[in-house]
């Protein structure tokens, strides 16, 4: 299924009339006529339309979470009946612990080989394979989350990606929520033709999946070519259906002019993937994922078991609709903050490190707040919990492709996201095997109950924290030059490694602050 590399030419192109707003070159302090603000902010609003929301990346990311969050449900689904996921598989506590994070284990050996994969093949075909094949076995949700943030490179500058990352994330947090509400639905259709609320559950959402899987073969679109081009349909692409370009004509025009970078593909080999894997950028990058998704995963998978264990009068159905505020948290956090921080891009160590504090504050709410007679402190402290985990993974993608892609081009942009979100992953397996129900001293009734797993959490955020602060300091001292040579997007060089300086690339050489907003466009 390997699609033809097209020859890309790099001359430039003067689209449109300059009569709007123009950008001033930051090298030059001239303006740059061929890049008008408005056109190019219309043009990506129109992308945001095709790519983000439903029936896209919004509702596909949307079903996957909700896959992923019914394991933690089902824990305590039905359990009075005796037909909860522990009970009705007769396993125990650290069978469960070990099952959650095997599945974590995926991402870690498969999220890298997915992502080289999808620069190869059609990123429309490939993300359709994945989120058909979740909805069959869910382990094969592995890659979809780095091939998500590396699919969005081909169609924004990295300093836009967080916003857009951030409003997709926003599925995670709604799935979140809606399943913890809709699991109590599936419980009142325990034994219903002879499946238990838990069973239910699993079949309903796999066969939605699976629909909306091959559903994105007509609706997603491929990787943008260069105005003009007809793409070559080869091998396997000859039978599959097309799906219409994202952009067309002038707007194409425009997105060509703005983000030429993505459309010279220089055919990566294994000495290019050696140096991604040698940055010392990808470690401390690593790191901060490492904790804030260790924490959100944890949270995720044992929200309902944490907050019984804070009050262990509460009923199941109880359980499932009080899981559900601490994403409607996790949201609001989300729609906050990531717009502001691809606002005031060359901070993003600040808008990580602050809500990674309030989940600090948050667990040690949850961990000594309160009292055996009045434990709703306890409960308080993992909303805080969930309005910190918001933004921080976006955050994290983010950065990661702002530093990856100047630096190493498509295949830095494929390999770092896909490493630090999988290998970052580990901490996932951390806080679903070591912790809580698969730490048996710490999961002892009692007021202590837990204790040392939140404790953990704490650690290993201050990991995170620390790793932003040594991140944002070794960059000013040695600063995240691209590693190739520059040459501008009207150049006609074509010899060596090099890296475009289009339009994007010079416009992110600045921040956009609070500018060109609605209020401030109104004056």
């Amino acid at each position: 299924m390997k699609e033809e590399e097209p020859a890309v030419s790099h001359s430039s192109q003067r689209v449109g009339p300059q009569d709007d707003e123009s950008v001033v070159d930051p090298e030059t302090g001239r303006q740059d006529a061929s890049m008008n603000i408005e056109r190019i902010e219309r043009v990506y609003r129109q992308l945001d339309c095709r790519i983000i929301p439903v029936p896209a990346f919004w509702t596909l990311y949307f079903l996957c979470s909700a896959i992923r969050a019914n394991v933690g449900l089902a824990q305590t689904m039905n359990q009075k009946q005796g037909h909860s996921l522990s009970q009705e598989l007769h396993l125990t506590p650290r069978q469960v612990s070990t099952g959650i994070a095997l599945f974590y284990v995926c991402y870690v050996i498969f999220d890298l080989p997915s992502n080289l994969i999808m620069t190869r093949l059609s990123p429309r075909v490939w993300m359709s394979r994945i989120v058909t094949g979740v909805g069959i076995i869910g382990a094969f949700i592995a890659g979809m989350w780095p091939g998500m943030a590396y699919y969005l490179t081909l169609f924004y500058p990295p300093s836009r990606t967080g916003k857009r990352i951030g409003w997709y994330f926003t599925a995670a947090q709604v799935s979140a929520a809606v399943v913890s509400l809709v699991s109590a639905g599936f419980q009142k259709m325990d034994t219903l033709g002879g499946l238990v609320g838990f069973q239910w559950m699993f079949l309903l959402y796999g066969l939605v999946c699976v629909l909306v899987g091959i559903s994105l073969l007509w609706w997603l679109p491929d990787r943008p070519l260069p105005p003009g081009q007809a793409r070559a349909k080869t091998g396997w692409f000859k039978w599959l259906p097309e799906s219409p370009p994202a952009l067309t004509d002038e707007d194409a025009r425009i997105h060509y002019e703005d983000l030429t970078r993505v459309y010279h593909r220089p055919r990566w080999t294994i000495k290019d993937l050696g140096r991604v894997l040698l940055d010392w950028r990808l470690w401390p990058l690593l790191l901060m994922y490492f904790g804030v998704v260790g924490v959100g995963i944890g949270v995720q998978s044992y929200a309902t078991v944490i907050i019984q264990a804070t009050n262990n009068t509460l009923t199941s159905i109880q359980l499932s609709l009080l899981a559900a505020p601490i994403w409607v948290c996790d949201l609001i956090a989300i729609l906050l903050v990531t717009p502001i921080s691809d606002r005031f891009h060359h901070h993003r160590a600040l808008f990580f490190s602050v809500p990674v504090g309030i989940q600090i504050a948050g667990l040690l709410l949850t961990t000594y707040g309160g009292s055996e007679q009045h434990s709703w402190p306890r409960y308080g402290g993992l909303l805080m919990v969930g309005f910190g985990l918001g933004p921080t993974v976006p955050i994290t993608m983010t950065w990661t492709n702002e530093i990856f892609q100047p630096r190493h081009g498509e295949v830095g942009v494929a390999a770092a996201s896909a490493l630090v979100s999988g290998w970052g992953n580990l901490g996932s397996i951390l806080t679903t095997y070591a912790l809580f129900t698969g730490w048996d001293a710490d999961s002892r009734p009692g007021r202590k109950q837990y204790r040392k797993s939140t404790l953990v959490m704490v650690g290993i955020l201050c990991l995170s924290i620390l790793s932003s602060v040594v991140m944002t300091i070794l960059l000013r001292l040695v600063g995240n030059e691209p590693r190739a040579k520059q040459v501008s997007s009207g150049s006609s060089t074509s010899e060596g490694e090099v890296v475009i300086m289009d339009g994007a690339a010079r416009r992110e050489l600045q921040q956009r602050g609070f500018g060109r907003l609605w209020w401030r466009r109104r004056r």
